[in-house]
């Protein structure tokens, strides 16, 4: 059995951030990953010249970002794209109503300054509600508070569900009140035309990271760790278990002892999303030049309501749109012919014709993925803001999780991933090191 000073059990973003600053302190330290490649849900597809991000895209706010100080000093080009928290304007969307025509731009304001009003009145209502209280539940009483007609206030409902959805990819009424309440961007949004995974072989680089090691069991006591991947063993004084939440709830991951409190409490109330992507590219762009997005409202903007306009990152015209929550879930086992004839249809009520058939489409499938079994994690009803950092608690001093659903300031990130390997690695070395460390030469 092999012997380290550190394990560190997943090769994503929060475990390499850990495990390079181990290193650079003088630990011996190997990274055990399960998939053939680093990245964990940062995950870098390249074709014909095109590279896609099938898992993270963004960096959500790059004022004081760590990760964007890591993609600077790595070299990553990026390019502005700011949606901002599945913003209502600020940036140029196009909006059409429930008859499938394009709302002009005063009602598109007066819808805008609707949805400010009710987020306004969503700081109190969130502030004093119960503690199982759901986000369906806060939103519906702080519309109430705004006596609108009924059709008024449905175009509001509605564009709260689809914020939940696509931020967190959960329905409105499984979403904890407090599931948004972290959810800050700071200064303008970026992606990455040549890849986001750019930034996970970087800190890679010089670390002992052993692919195609699945772990299946971490045992831990007060005199350190063993950690069995496959027929192999692994022992250590101090582990780090940086795997998403969805393999933490699986059968075939095992902690023993079991998870204590406040841990396994915390995790109990964390659940993984349903939350895919799909890219359509086009052989024209038939869409609104110059918007960011296209949203609809009304019945029909039940599964597909939005789309992104991402011709500007390779010059290929393409739209992203997701299938989010219960959208994902029911086309999960579908066909592509079924889900573009889907999608389609929805963008003919808006360009009729002109919507033409994609010659590319491209989906994910995180919910199948069984080293992520979802995209990123959400608070249940019941959850709380803490349950994020609980699910950090150092165990026995010798055990750590880490990642991006165990950081409370705007989790389900890679900046919370990156954050949360930082702390797990200061709490291993027992003293503070510079999170700019990772990525310094």
């Amino acid at each position: 059995m092999e012997r380290f000073d550190t394990i560190v059990v997943g090769a994503g973003v929060s475990g390499l951030t850990a495990a390079r600053l181990l290193a650079r302190a003088g630990r011996r330290v190997v990274v055990l990953e399960a998939r053939d490649r680093v990245g964990g849900r940062v995950w870098t597809e390249r074709s014909d010249g095109v590279s896609t991000d099938l898992g993270a895209s963004w960096i959500h706010g790059v004022d004081g970002s760590a990760v964007a100080a890591a993609a600077d000093a790595f070299g990553m080009r990026a390019m502005e794209f700011t949606v901002g928290g599945y913003q209502a304007d600020s940036r140029p969307i196009a909006y059409f109503g429930p008859d499938g025509r394009r709302l002009d731009g005063a009602a598109t304001r007066a819808f805008a300054a609707d949805l400010r009003a009710v987020d306004a009145s969503l700081l109190g209502t969130i502030a004093e509600s119960d503690p199982d209280a759901s986000y369906r539940d806060v939103t519906e009483r702080a519309i109430a508070e705004q006596g609108w007609d009924a059709d008024r206030a449905q175009r509001v409902r509605e564009f709260l569900e689809h914020r939940s959805e696509e931020q967190y990819g959960a329905w409105i009424g499984d979403l904890a009140a407090h599931g948004l309440d972290d959810d800050a961007i700071d200064g303008d949004e970026v992606v990455f035309p040549d890849g986001y995974d750019v930034l996970p072989t970087r800190l890679a680089g010089g670390l002992d990271v052993r692919l195609e090691h699945v772990v299946s069991r971490v045992e831990w006591s007060g005199d350190g760790v063993v950690v069995i991947a496959g027929d192999a063993g692994f022992a250590a004084d101090t582990a780090i278990v940086t795997v998403p939440v969805g393999v933490l709830k699986s059968a075939g991951f095992q902690i023993e002892p079991p998870l204590p409190e406040p841990v396994a409490g915390a995790l109990d109330r964390l659940e993984m999303n349903a939350f895919e992507k799909v890219f359509l590219s086009f052989p024209t762009k038939f869409w609104d030049d110059d918007v960011y997005a296209i949203r609809q409202q009304g019945p029909e903007s039940r599964w597909w309501h939005s789309w992104y306009d991402l011709t500007a990152l390779h010059g290929v015209p393409t739209l992203l749109t997701f299938a989010a929550g219960p959208a994902a879930e029911a086309t999960r086992r579908w066909t592509d012919e079924q889900l573009v004839e889907s999608v389609l249809a929805q963008l003919r009520r808006l360009y009729g014709e002109r919507a033409i058939p994609p010659v590319r489409l491209h989906r994910t499938a995180w919910q199948d993925d069984p080293f992520a079994r979802g995209s990123y994690a959400y608070m249940t009803v019941g959850s709380t803001t803490a349950d994020h950092d609980e699910l950090a608690t150092p165990i026995a001093g010798v055990l750590h999780l880490a990642g991006e659903a165990t950081w409370t300031d705007d989790p389900a990130t890679v900046a919370a991933a990156m954050h949360s390997g930082h702390r797990a690695a200061e709490r291993v070395l027992g003293r503070s090191v510079p999170i700019s460390d990772t990525w310094a030469d």
